[in-house]
């Protein structure tokens, strides 16, 4: 099982990562960041989207009936919900915002709960730890970012260092305390 502070973790981290990310794509043209590179979601763009889009999924999921209770998705999965670049990284930058927010409210209780939700890619309810589904949709955003910094590598842009243990020492924001 995983603790809060593992959650906080990640959540630094995948601030951390998507700003790089975000940085780097916007070195190319939007006409670049849309150009089909023969990826699983074909483009950078609809990769990014595809990102955002999975995590207001399970955030939508992990907060429903709470404070910090956030709106599921408005289209369904493979669709861009953010056409408009601009769009995408103000959507990003407030989801990250809440997934910090959200990762700082956890305790070791939730974590250690078992978590039902309506799988729309099966089709039926599951229910698996909520320790495990929240390293999934963490897992999910570092295996989509690892395509994305490919897609960026092959028109010779480098993100850099982008290692768990090479992020810059940050002290958990006051609401993943």
């Amino acid at each position: 099982m995983i603790s809060p502070e593992y959650a906080q973790l990640l959540a630094r981290y995948n601030r951390w990562m998507n700003d790089k990310v975000y940085a780097a794509s916007a070195q190319l043209s939007d006409a670049e960041r849309k150009a089909d590179r023969g990826a699983f979601f074909k483009s950078i763009h609809s990769t990014l989207n595809h990102l955002v889009w999975g995590d207001q999924m399970w955030l939508g999921r992990f907060t429903r009936g709470t404070a910090l209770e956030r709106a599921m998705p408005s289209v369904p999965a493979g669709v861009d919900m953010y056409p408009d670049w601009a769009a995408l990284q103000m959507a990003r930058q407030a989801l990250d915002a809440e997934l910090d927010a959200w990762a700082g409210s956890l305790d070791a209780a939730w974590l250690a709960h078992d978590f039902s939700w309506y799988s729309g890619l099966s089709k039926a309810t599951r229910s698996k730890p909520a320790w495990l589904l929240v390293t999934h949709m963490y897992n999910h955003q570092t295996h989509h970012r690892g395509q994305v910094t490919t897609l960026l590598a092959q028109q010779k842009i480098d993100l850099g260092p982008t290692d768990l243990m090479m992020m810059p020492h940050q002290e958990p924001s006051s609401s993943s305390a």
